[in-house]
């Protein structure tokens, strides 16, 4: 491909999209690329601390517990006092409490502040994405997700490299920094992006719609369902594969090794294969990528070296790639105008509860039966996610476009709850 068609399929990608959505991706790549906490916290404990590695464990799973809280709270904000409110509300938090973390030496005070930051930094991810459907035109929509997902994972391999040089200067410069640069996004958030939430007319305002109106929305509970299935499925790539790995006599570089092409392709493809599911059906690409997740990491079974477990990583991140923003269009096109805070909630309590789960699990199936059926597993469950797809999708309502896009405070699109 010439550089002239490179330049224009940049041009292409990145069109059309509002300026305020370029400001709230601005502030999402500033918070992965600060990002240094998670990955040197069990370091951190274990080395710099000297707790052991169950204490370590308790504190991560804290972590994730906070997150797991903040899913419905921080959707809950979102509606109630606006995406602004709790974007900043919740920055500022993280900043305070991933500061803290760095001074408090007791175990129970540092237990207590890790669940904090769990809570604090996911309760503004719903206001994000809810944000974001807000400001883009409804066909723009997954390419708007796709970038944001790559500035997500593009932010999170820089800081993961820069996280172990900052480390052997100092941890406590880790933790400051990242205060410094989640403080920074909630100057972005209140500078540049103005209120998103649709204005509800009184009688939408007397209905309501709260956490009981999305667990009573079968279709979309169905989908927060599968999106749990496959939420457990890639989790393994951080849980169960560095674990199998080890039992099998590879060391942690190999698993860094295999692992690192998850990232390296996500950045290298994440744009492209976005043009090209853009437009494509839904139902198909879900189907897809969930039997291709199921089955990339069954293929890890039949493993025997470093490059064929990197060879299965492309597989399912391939599957990552097409799923990621073709889900989170489908829980957008699910949800009532007024109501998308909550039910953004919903769909991150359901990659919350993944993360608890998928260790538990992983750890139980490969002590009792081994890795293998742990491999075995993934593709039936990634084979039941994707005929629930298949099957759920079948009468999925036309989703109508807008000519132009709406500015930031209008919502052009009438949707039934």
């Amino acid at each position: 491909m010439s550089v002239a068609r490179l330049r224009r399929a940049a041009r292409e990608s990145v069109s059309g999209l509002p300026r305020e959505f370029w400001w709230l991706w601005t502030s999402t790549l500033v918070n992965r690329l600060g990002a240094f906490v998670a990955t040197f916290m069990a370091l951190y404990l274990t080395l710099d601390r000297g707790y052991s590695a169950s204490y370590a464990g308790l504190v991560a799973s804290l972590h994730g517990l906070g997150g797991v809280v903040s899913a419905l709270g921080g959707g809950v904000m979102a509606d109630r006092l606006g995406r602004r409110p709790t974007l900043l509300i919740a920055q500022t938090s993280t900043a305070v409490s991933v500061a803290a973390l760095g001074f408090v030496h007791d175990p129970v005070a540092i237990a207590a502040v890790a669940f904090l930051v769990g809570m604090a930094s996911n309760a503004s991810r719903p206001a994000v994405q809810a944000m974001m459907a807000d400001i883009v035109r409804p066909e723009d929509r997954v390419r708007a997700f796709s970038l944001n997902y790559w500035a997500i994972n593009l932010g999170f391999a820089v800081s993961s490299m820069a996280a172990g040089f900052i480390a052997e200067f100092s941890y406590l410069a880790g933790f400051l920094i990242e205060a410094g640069m989640t403080l920074v996004c909630a100057v972005v958030v209140f500078l540049k992006l103005p209120e998103s939430r649709p204005t509800a007319t009184a009688e939408q305002a007397e209905a309501g719609i709260g956490l009981g109106t999305v667990l009573r929305d079968g279709r979309y509970m169905a989908v927060v369902a599968l999106s749990f299935l496959v939420a457990l499925v890639f989790q393994q790539g951080s849980v169960g594969l560095p674990v199998a790995m080890g039992r099998a006599g590879f060391s942690p570089a190999d698993y860094g090794l295999a692992i690192a092409v998850n990232g390296i392709l996500i950045v290298a493809l994440q744009i492209p294969v976005t043009r090209f599911i853009e437009h494509r059906d839904p139902r198909t690409l879900l189907v897809a990528s969930s039997l291709l997740a199921g089955y990339g990491f069954g293929l890890t079974a039949f493993a025997g070296s470093v490059g064929v477990f990197a060879l299965t990583v492309c597989v399912w991140t391939l599957a990552e790639i097409v799923n990621a923003p073709t889900q989170t269009g489908l829980v957008v096109r699910l949800s009532p105008v007024h109501g998308r805070g909550r039910y953004q909630g919903m769909y991150t309590l359901s990659w919350s509860v993944a993360s608890l789960v998928a260790p538990l699990m992983s750890g139980a199936v490969i002590d009792r039966f081994g890795a293998e059926w742990l491999w075995a597993m993934c593709a039936v469950v990634g084979t039941v996610a994707g005929v629930g797809y298949g099957v759920l999708m079948r009468r999925l309502p036309t989703e109508p476009s807008t000519p132009a896009a709406p500015k930031a405070d209008a919502e052009p699109e009438v949707r039934a709850a």
